[in-house]
């Protein structure tokens, strides 16, 4: 099955600025926390905010206390002013998109215009908009209601930003038609018109569409409509348990998802679509993607990428005696990746719920899976020397305390009581253990010594988990958010972020090819170009929007360490 993604799924601008205000409300403003009314329509959303505190009030206390945000969709100004009255401290989070529709209809409406608004009128952004309308204000759904309105000296015609483009275009040529001295307003957000447009093309390339969103959700429901009336079976679903076991049929499918659906949730009904077809097939697909699926989940193909790249590293180095390394290497990997994911489950729940599923069923077993494997690995290092055991049995500590409260209770509630609390650090940590493991472990140890080659592949390798490591937190931003990570691209934004992993890649490249040529490495450095520069290929062509989580996006990232070792051992059989 071929899973075409939509690029305009999910968040829309003025659902994300929403999202994020109130998720740092907590941080800047007085609790109780709330929103007037559903803060967007996504059942999951509004349920997260519950499970952190935040609830949506739908009356107006004469008294209030906290802190309250005012939703994407606007509110009436009558309504604002009451909220402000009440006491509580308002945070407007109207979208900025949904106030300059307000501020036309202010404009003309002071003019003495009527104000026609396309929409659904018991919507709340439509109920926002007639707010502002007053009496000049009507509400129309539809050709139809608009024919039943009388004929105004004046008027403008706007509409509900998350409108059905086709029909907007269809009230345009009427009112043309009937009432040439009206003012038309094509005020439906671009947002809105991009993914109305990509899921009506999606739509004619592919056997069925799966909508995803909430089912009070309007923009959701005309995407659907779109979809289906391109003639091609469409699937709308909240989550990925609704899927229809049909779909596992379908040789393409396509996805879209509403202007209000998180990420995580559009990611749960990727991966649950991608294993659709395995669930009831035999054979050999069907035992590869098990294998795949096993492999991740366990951590075992990132431990054997992290043990191909010592490989790469030592004979990038000329270091001989490299077996003991690289076993090493892929005992503490394994070991200290599932001790984080045991605890890291929180925040699986919405980026990796595969994983965190998982984890779940299998605890025990993978807790001591997790015990054996790091214990083994601390033999290992204890048969090279003291140094190397208590080098790595720090670093084991250091790996274990990352979610521990470090800060005893009576100093105070200061912010950075765990390592994890510090912004960036999982990332610049992963990449120095990998890097330590894989390249300062063996010179140490075998060479004694630590020259300009040495720096040279621990720069190669732990560039390499960093970027990896950041790329796949740009993939998590959304669940981060939600359970308080301060990631690096949570601190640098989504886009920051990629740019500065493409100069990374391009430095590591230039870097390398130059250490190569210098003879500060062995030749291997040329061949070891190649993950690099497929590394790079794979974050663009994320960039552009063509790829999204899931198994094979992830089996992909890491076999760029598996490529690694690979040519490594084809160089040394080139060599021999």
């Amino acid at each position: 099955m071929k899973i075409i993604v939509a690029k305009t799924a999910g968040f829309c601008m003025g659902v994300r600025r929403a999202v994020e205000l109130v998720l740092d409300l907590p941080k800047k403003y007085p609790e109780p926390i709330c929103t007037y009314g559903p803060l967007i329509h996504n059942p999951q959303v509004i349920a997260l905010l519950e499970e952190k505190g935040i609830y949506a009030l739908k009356e107006i206390p004469e008294k209030g206390s906290g802190t309250i945000l005012i939703r994407a969709h606007g509110v009436p100004p009558e309504v604002k002013k009451r909220l402000q009255e009440s006491g509580m401290v308002v945070v407007d989070a109207t979208c900025p998109r949904v106030i300059k529709v307000q501020t036309i209809i202010r404009k003309y409406v002071g003019q003495g215009y009527a104000c026609i608004i396309i929409g659904d009128r018991d919507h709340p952004e439509v109920i926002g908009l007639l707010g502002y309308a007053g009496n000049s204000g009507h509400a129309a759904a539809n050709i139809e209601d608009l024919a039943r309105l009388p004929g105004f000296e004046k008027a403008i015609v706007v509409a509900q930003t998350t409108q059905n483009t086709v029909l907007f275009e269809q009230v345009r040529q009427w009112v043309n038609r009937h009432f040439p001295h009206y003012k038309v307003f094509n005020t439906i957000c671009d947002s809105t018109e991009k993914r109305q447009a990509e899921i009506s093309r999606l739509a004619e390339t592919v056997d069925a569409v799966v909508v995803v969103g909430g089912k009070s959700s309007g923009n959701t429901q005309r995407l659907l409509e779109i979809a289906r009336g391109k003639g091609k079976p469409a699937f709308h679903v909240e989550t990925e348990a609704e899927l229809d076991e049909s779909l596992a049929k379908a040789q393409r499918v396509g996805i879209t998802a509403g202007a209000s659906t998180p990420n995580w949730v559009l990611r749960r009904v990727y991966r649950e679509l991608q294993a659709l077809p395995f669930r009831k097939r035999k054979g050999w697909k069907s035992r590869w993607f098990t294998l795949e699926r096993t492999l991740l989940l366990t951590s075992t193909y990132l431990a054997l990428g992290a043990g191909a790249t010592c490989y790469a590293g030592a004979m990038l180095q000329g270091i001989p005696d490299y077996f003991p390394h690289i076993l090493i290497t892929i005992l503490y990997v394994q070991s200290m990746h599932i001790l984080n994911n045991l605890i890291g489950r929180k925040a699986d729940r919405y980026n990796e719920p595969d994983r965190a599923f998982f984890y779940d069923d299998h605890k025990a077993l993978l807790s001591k899976l997790a015990v054996l494997v790091g214990g083994a690995g601390l033999v290992a290092a204890y048969t090279l020397g003291m140094i190397p055991f208590f080098v790595l049995l720090s670093m084991s500590v250091t790996g274990l305390s990352y979610n521990v409260n470090l800060l005893p209770g009576w100093i105070g509630k200061g912010k950075y009581r765990r390592i994890r609390d510090i912004p960036g650090s999982k990332t610049v940590l992963i990449a120095l253990a990998w890097g330590i493991v894989t390249s300062v472990f063996p010179a140490l140890t075998t060479l004694k010594t630590f020259t300009a080659g040495n720096a040279m592949a621990f720069f190669w390798a732990s560039g390499l988990v960093f970027i990896r490591t950041a790329f796949f937190d740009i993939l998590d931003m959304q669940g981060d958010r939600i359970v308080g990570r301060e990631t690096l691209p949570i601190l640098l934004g989504e886009k920051r972020t990629l740019n500065v992993l493409k100069v990374m890649l391009i430095a590591i490249m230039g870097i390398l090819a130059g250490a190569a040529a210098l003879g500060a490495v062995t030749s291997l450095g040329y061949l070891l170009l190649l993950p690099v520069f497929s590394l790079l290929i794979v974050v663009m062509t994320h960039e552009k929007g063509h790829m999204l989580p899931g198994i094979r996006l992830e089996f992909l990232v890491d076999t760029h360490f598996i490529m690694g070792g690979v040519l490594a051992l084809i160089w040394a059989l080139g060599k021999g």
